[in-house]
């Protein structure tokens, strides 16, 4: 499963994505992961939540992303949520197919898997493809 949040820069994404993370720490069994654009976070989730920051992986494209989320699921098993703040600026993609193409992706990673992905993408909701839409 996917959950997509889209907005323009300021318009609160990153604080409503800090409050989902923090209440899923209370209420989620498994492990929770955040991956972040740059290291913004760090002082605002809880201290179970594994922190990662992508700039320091040299994560900047879908294909680099996808073979990290494969890794931190080969290496714990018990991951049960991810959430990605600001794919687009992480991947270093604009808002258009590939970024389409990678939450499918994600989707399916997840269905096998049985992970929640919540993603944060900045943008206006109305420039996301129609594939997009649809995690929403």
């Amino acid at each position: 499963m996917v959950r997509l949040i889209m907005g323009v820069k300021g318009s609160g994404k990153t604080k409503q994505l800090i409050e989902m993370i923090n209440n899923t720490a209370k209420d989620e069994a498994g492990n929770v992961v955040c991956i972040e654009a740059d290291n913004n976070m760090m002082y605002d989730i809880h201290y179970h939540i594994r922190l990662i920051d992508a700039q320091e992986y040299k994560l900047n494209n879908a294909e680099a992303f996808r073979g990290f989320i494969c890794g931190l699921y080969a290496g714990n098993y018990d991951i049960s949520h991810v959430f990605i703040d600001n794919l687009c600026k992480a991947t270093g993609t604009e808002i258009g197919h590939e970024t389409e193409a990678f939450l499918n992706w994600l989707d399916a990673f997840g269905e096998r898997n049985n992970i929640k992905f919540t993603v944060t993408v900045s943008g206006e909701p109305e420039s996301a493809t129609d594939g997009m839409k649809k995690f929403m």
